[in-house]
This record gives structure tokens, C-alpha cells and sequence, in this order.
């Protein structure tokens, strides 16, 4: 009788766990569709390029595109490089800072020249519109390393209205430092949280490490590196272990930093901070005051450039990471950082292989309708230049009974015929 008695309360202890989490069962069933699929279960955004957009001025040259971003009204920005234009055409070079519509429209365009306070960068790099319509920029030349123009570094972020006025700059031109808290060294890209008022700087190819500054008055705040350790640049990092049986040993030591470049920094709307540590192909989640999270290697098969730029989808809860590789950018569910599948950004008839696609996928951005887009060049399939490409967001993929036979992906495989999304198995 005893024994029974046991038995009753542990099947009824275990029937008690089982029935609270499924006691909620129907609100986890109706938040479900507002969240991103997990592996094999299918709802993969979908994407065919738009060979249309943008609609540059004739009169103009686009230099490479590095930075594509979209603000809260629905447009598209970008940021390119008239100096990496050949020397015939910089006469007639597009203004690097240009504004479009959804449509391709152009809006207006400007910047290109320093002022007063300001140094604009030798090889224009990081491209951010806050919600409050203020536009950010930084380049990354650091002594004779990426300068076209021979300027002094770069090393300076710059925030301008809307329309190209001169508000503030962050760091110092010309000067050079490890860590220091008030000169940035190769940065990379820029995002403004708005809501605590905080600008977030991957920096990026000389250093190594997130650093934070107040967003009205460029006070620094603080920085960290990979899993929230100090930053240390490479050359002051301690020398690995001898090479033993056993690799990991070595390769552990090496990701205890941000490799280089740290290349992209972006943050969520619930709040978590993403790191495209590009150097080590892969994206590490943060708390926004520097507490590591979690990690994802993507593509650490592959050649180089993969994790170069990161974006979000708009919907309220985010569901999709975009992560920009080459030759494919890579979605997956931002939340568990599972790889869903991947989009092919180079469109038909365009280069394959890791010589022909390096100049596409720079940076990634999104627009207010979850279009995605690519800055970088390939005017050998269009016959133009543009700075950005638009991948247009055409619907979701059917969805997949868990355990079908899987579909076979690989980044490395020849773009075939249009631009579209494949799903990981």
C-alpha cells in the first residue's frame, strides 16, 4: 500500500510538471507564428532581386558601396566611395551619402568634403540613421591602409542632420592609440539605441573591441572584446600555445578576441547587442553593457569575408538575422542563432567563386517592408554602377514537416538562374 502510494505521487508530480507548461499551450500557440521557425520546419523569407532599384542620376558615378541602411520613414541610404572610382570618372561621382525610396527614387545626396571640426573620411566605411533622423558616418583608412585620399586616419565617427549638416564628431583624426577611450582605429559600422541614448562602434581593424559613447555628446562610456574580456589589439595579445595533438588548444586562445576586423555591431529592439567578429566568422550576443551571451560560427568552412554585416527584419520581434557572406548572406532565427538557410546575392549571370562576389554584400540593411539589401559593386552584370542592391522580399517558404528528407545547401555552390532563398534541411 505504501508502495503504491509512491507510485501515485510520483506519476502525479510528474503529470504536475508536464501540465504547467502545457497549461499555457494555447497563448505559446498563438505567440508561435509571431516567431522565427526553427531548423527544418520551413517559413524562410524569400527573396528575387530587383535589378531596378536604385534609380542613380544619369549624370553620375556610383564608387563601391559600402554601408545600405534603412530609416524609419521607409527610405534607403547609402554610403559609397567616389575616390575607389577610376580617375576618369571622379569628376562625375555621386555624392557618397545618397538617399532613395523603396522604389529606387533618389532623393537627395551630399557630403564629400571636410569642414570645420570634421575630417571626412579618406575610404568612407559605416553608414547609421537614428530614429530621431540623424545620420552617422565613420571610415576606417588608418595610416596607409585603406587611404585613397592620403588623408591622416580616419578614425572619427561623424553625425550630421538629415540633410548634411555638421553636428558632432566622436575621436580624432590623425591620431593613432591601443584602446584608447577617445580614438577609434579602423571602425567599421555604427548603430545608435536610441532608447539609453548610446552609440555602439565595431572598431574594428587596428582594434579589436566594441566601445560605447553618449549619443549628444560623444562621451566615452566603455568598451569590451570578445566574451566581454579587455580588448587586446593583435600585437599585444600573448603568444599561443605550441601547436600540440590537439589543435583546439591553440584555436581556443586565438577566439578569446575579437579577430580582425570586428566588422558589424547591431541592437535588437528587446534589447541584446550583436557582433559580426568577422575576423573569426562568427556573431556573438551581448548584453548591451558588454556581458556575453552566446556565439554562432557561420561558415567557418568556407573562404573568407563570411559575418561581414549583420541586419535585423522589421517585424516587432525581429524573428530573422540577416548575415552577410560571400557569396550568400545567411538567415537565421535571431532568437536561437539556428541557420535557416541562406540568399543568393549575386543575380544571374553575375560572377561566381570567392573572386568574382567579394565586391558584393559588404553591409547588409532592411526596409520598413523587409526588403533586404547589399551594399557593395558588381556593375559587370548590370552595366552600371549602384552602390547597393535590393533583394525583394516575395513571401515565406512552404512549411516543412519536421524529418522530411533534408534539402541540400552550400555557399559554395554556382548561382543558378535568379536571386532566391534556400532553406537549410
Amino acid at each position: 500500500m505504501k508502495g503504491n502510494r509512491l507510485i501515485n505521487f510520483a506519476l502525479a508530480a510528474v503529470t504536475l510538471l508536464w501540465g504547467i507548461p502545457h497549461a499555457f499551450r494555447p497563448a505559446a500557440a498563438q505567440a508561435a507564428s509571431l516567431e522565427a521557425p526553427h531548423w527544418g520546419e520551413g517559413g524562410v523569407p524569400q527573396f528575387q532581386i530587383d535589378p531596378d532599384w536604385p534609380k542613380i542620376p544619369s549624370k553620375w558615378k556610383v564608387g563601391f558601396g559600402s554601408a545600405v541602411v534603412g530609416d524609419n520613414k521607409g527610405n534607403v541610404w547609402i554610403l559609397s566611395r567616389p575616390r575607389r572610382l577610376p580617375k576618369e570618372d571622379q569628376a562625375s561621382a555621386a555624392p557618397p551619402v545618397m538617399e532613395f525610396d523603396q522604389a529606387g527614387n533618389f532623393i537627395q545626396g551630399w557630403g564629400g568634403q571636410s569642414g570645420a571640426g570634421y575630417q571626412w573620411p579618406s575610404n568612407e566605411h559605416g553608414l547609421f540613421v537614428d530614429d530621431n533622423g540623424f545620420v552617422w558616418i565613420e571610415g576606417n583608412a588608418d595610416g596607409k591602409s585603406n587611404n585613397p585620399a592620403d588623408l591622416p586616419n580616419d578614425n572619427q565617427i561623424l553625425k550630421f542632420t538629415n540633410d548634411g549638416k555638421f553636428v558632432m564628431a566622436i575621436g580624432q583624426s590623425g591620431q593613432t592609440g591601443s584602446n584608447s577611450t577617445h580614438i577609434l582605429k579602423g571602425a567599421t559600422d555604427i548603430f545608435v539605441n536610441t532608447k539609453n541614448n548610446e552609440v555602439y562602434v565595431s572598431d574594428g581593424y587596428g582594434n579589436s573591441r566594441i566601445i560605447v559613447f553618449n549619443a549628444n555628446t560623444g562621451e566615452f562610456i566603455r568598451m569590451w572584446g570578445a566574451y566581454g574580456h579587455t580588448p587586446l589589439d593583435m600585437d599585444r595579445r600573448p603568444a599561443r600555445a605550441a601547436l600540440k595533438q590537439d589543435p583546439w588548444t591553440a584555436v581556443s586562445e586565438v577566439l578569446q578576441q575579437f579577430g580582425s576586423p570586428m566588422h558589424d555591431v547591431k541592437v535588437s529592439n528587446d534589447q541584446l547587442l550583436y557582433a559580426a567578429d568577422r575576423g573569426n566568422k562568427r556573431v556573438q550576443v551581448f548584453t548591451p553593457d558588454g556581458k556575453f551571451l552566446t556565439e554562432q560560427f557561420v561558415g567557418p568552412d568556407l573562404a573568407d569575408l563570411q559575418v561581414r554585416g549583420l541586419a535585423f527584419s522589421p517585424d516587432p520581434g525581429q524573428r530573422f538575422l540577416y548575415v552577410g557572406g560571400t557569396p550568400d548572406a545567411w538567415i537565421l532565427n535571431r532568437r536561437t542563432l539556428e541557420i535557416l538557410g541562406t540568399v543568393k546575392t549575386v543575380p544571374k549571370g553575375g560572377p561566381v567563386g570567392q573572386t568574382g562576389t567579394s565586391n558584393i554584400g559588404h553591409l547588409l540593411g532592411v526596409d520598413t517592408n523587409g526588403n533586404l539589401y547589399t551594399a557593395g559593386e558588381l556593375s559587370t552584370v548590370f552595366g552600371k554602377t549602384q552602390g547597393a542592391y535590393k533583394y525583394k522580399l516575395t513571401g515565406y517558404s512552404p512549411t516543412i514537416p519536421c524529418c522530411q528528407a533534408p534539402r541540400n545547401i552550400s555557399a559554395r555552390a554556382a548561382s543558378t538562374g535568379a536571386t532566391e532563398a534556400t532553406e537549410a534541411p
